[in-house]
């Protein structure tokens, strides 16, 4: 049954459940309003029960915790944006100075307090993670390689001196945090339910060192195209001034100070009406590294070049699975140093990440000089082959061959 969001704030109470873990459940049924804003509560970290510690058990489904909310949540779903929607739950964990976490629990979706001297807030130590949800024709949910986030934040929390959570329980705090939030799982081919783990040095500290506690959180939102442009091709600009990473620097794991930094040269890019920007290695100035927030690849015949990963990329695993996808239909892959002049004579460049899937580029513009591909008015073939056979694998519309995918009840 579904219950109105706006009210839900007021109506949710704390209710133990079997075991350690409790839940968040509804009191009463009342008739929905037509709102879909929830309630704020302001939800003190320090104030969460640090509960018993060490290993715990992986469940696979938890609908049964949850009141059952079989409808999908009123909104326009024809004009979904990439924005935050607020939903009704989110995941909470965290972890004190012996490095284990405690077992998370649901809590209505709203505002934290922190500690104006925690880690994450003076020091920037907080990573973050970001995968999707997918509603399948027959109305079952499925995620898409959950344990590869969960891999790739264990290894950026090492670079960060951060603990993290093991990845049975990263993978199971997204299923639940998931099926508490069912109903904002997007209509099939309306777009999916973007996750986002989130891990900070919440505990207070002065002098530079990591925090002496940690906050592991997951949350989620409804959303539909990254660019605006959707599959249409998006326009690059070509930056030699800014740059996003160094050698020895963090450029390879997500950490949150990865993307603080390329604000300034994204903001002037779009000012200029171009959709992003795609930065150059900070040493030689003319190798390819990334834009923004995704991976770049060039096609030239039947060879897919992208930038090798090697301390200022991001492993993307939108960029893993299509190198995959695109060694299984026959084309050659290098991972290698790619130069700006590479790119100027490409047959065809396209982007990857977990919001934009795979985003053709209609044209790159380098020292004032713009080179269009496909004529700027299309898709490309290479493009579009690898889009389509990565979203059908995606939301269950073609035979899950590599064992990607993880269905949820």
């Amino acid at each position: 049954m579904e219950y109105g969001a706006a009210t839900r704030g007021a109506l949710l109470a704390a209710a133990p459940l079997s075991g350690a873990r409790r839940s968040w459940l509804p009191l009463s049924s009342p008739p929905s309003p037509p709102s879909i804003q929830i309630q704020n509560r302001l939800y003190s970290i320090s104030s969460l029960p640090l509960k018993a510690r060490g290993v715990r058990r992986c469940e696979a489904s938890l609908a049964s915790d949850y009141t059952k909310a079989s409808e999908v949540a009123d909104l326009d779903w024809e004009n979904l944006g990439f924005g935050i929607v607020q939903t009704d739950y989110m995941y909470i964990t965290k972890c004190g100075q012996d490095g284990n976490f405690s077992e998370g629990e649901m809590i209505p979706f709203g505002p934290i307090a922190l500690n104006p001297s925690s880690g994450v807030l003076n020091y920037g130590q907080g990573l973050f993670e970001g995968l999707k949800a997918y509603r399948t024709t027959d109305d079952s949910i499925l995620l898409f390689r959950p344990e590869e986030n969960a891999l790739r934040m264990r290894t950026g929390a090492e670079r960060m001196c951060m603990p993290a959570p093991s990845v049975e329980q990263f993978v199971d705090a997204v299923k639940q945090t998931v099926l508490a939030n069912k109903r904002w799982v997007p209509p099939t081919g309306k777009g999916s339910l973007y996750i986002r783990p989130l891990l900070m040095g919440s505990g207070a500290v002065l002098g530079l060192a990591p925090a002496p506690e940690y906050t592991f959180i997951i949350f989620v939102s409804p959303v539909g195209n990254y660019f605006k442009e959707g599959l249409a091709p998006i326009n690059l600009i070509v930056e030699d001034k800014f740059h996003r990473a160094t050698p020895g620097g963090t450029g390879s794991v997500k950490t949150i100070g990865n993307y603080a930094s390329v604000l300034m040269a994204q903001k002037i890019a779009k000012e200029k009406g171009y959709s992003d920007v795609l930065y150059l290695d900070a040493v030689h100035k003319k190798y390819l590294e990334e834009v923004s927030s995704c991976n770049i690849f060039v096609v030239k015949g039947n060879v897919i070049s992208t930038p090798a990963v090697k301390g200022t990329i991001l492993p993307g695993i939108t960029r893993k699975s299509i190198i995959d996808v695109a060694l299984s239909k026959g084309f050659q892959v290098e991972e290698r140093l790619v130069s700006v002049d590479e790119l100027l004579e490409a047959d065809e460049v396209f982007c990857t990440g977990t919001a934009v899937v795979v985003s053709p580029v209609g044209s790159i513009t380098y020292q004032g000089k713009r080179v269009e591909y496909a004529g700027n008015k299309g898709v490309g073939v290479v493009s579009q082959q690898l889009y389509t056979s990565l979203t059908s694998l995606q939301m269950g519309q073609a035979e899950d061959w590599l064992v990607w995918t993880v269905q949820l009840s």
